[in-house]
């Protein structure tokens, strides 16, 4: 499989290989990644600085268990805007960068415009948080979704070698 990318350039099936064990493993030693994919050490290291610089590769980051810092809640919530301006729509962006609890907003078609997840410690912290957004979003509507059980969450993307 051929996958292109924004700069022209095309991943190829070693350039998958590479990205499909780095996002299992980003702290692999480049030797033992080289031997899994079947280069010597300074083409493969080549290939990963390449994705970087190229931006297909965006960063390697440590994944933390969120009850280990008192995170005990996960939180989806569905926000309406009551103002549809352009003006209101950055202003709601530049608010989400500043609330640390957020850690997804998405701008959405259908019925609300606006999906949210946030993590929190407790329900009075969620309290807080959507008096928080509301007051950005001008009291559009919101609904939330309190998660009771994660059955899978992960941040490895689908690569087909």
């Amino acid at each position: 499989m051929r996958v292109q990318k924004e700069s022209n350039r095309v991943l190829d099936r070693i350039d998958l290989h590479i990205l499909a064990i780095l996002q299992q493993d980003g702290r692999i030693v480049m030797k033992d990644l080289a031997e899994q994919v079947g280069l010597s050490l300074t083409p493969c290291i080549e290939r990963v600085k390449r994705m970087e610089r190229d931006g297909v590769i965006t960063g390697y980051h440590a994944r933390v268990q969120p009850q280990a810092l008192g995170l005990q809640i996960l939180v989806f919530v569905e926000i309406t805007l009551q103002q549809k301006s352009e003006k209101a729509f950055d202003r709601f962006k530049r608010a989400m960068f500043a609330i640390p609890e957020v850690m997804e907003c998405h701008l959405v078609s259908g019925d609300f415009d606006y999906l949210i997840k946030a993590r929190i410690p407790e329900m009075s912290a969620y309290r807080r948080l959507l008096g928080e957004i509301l007051h950005v979003a001008d009291a559009g509507q919101s609904k939330s979704y309190v998660v009771m059980e994660e059955l899978k969450e992960t941040m490895a993307l689908s690569i087909e070698r």
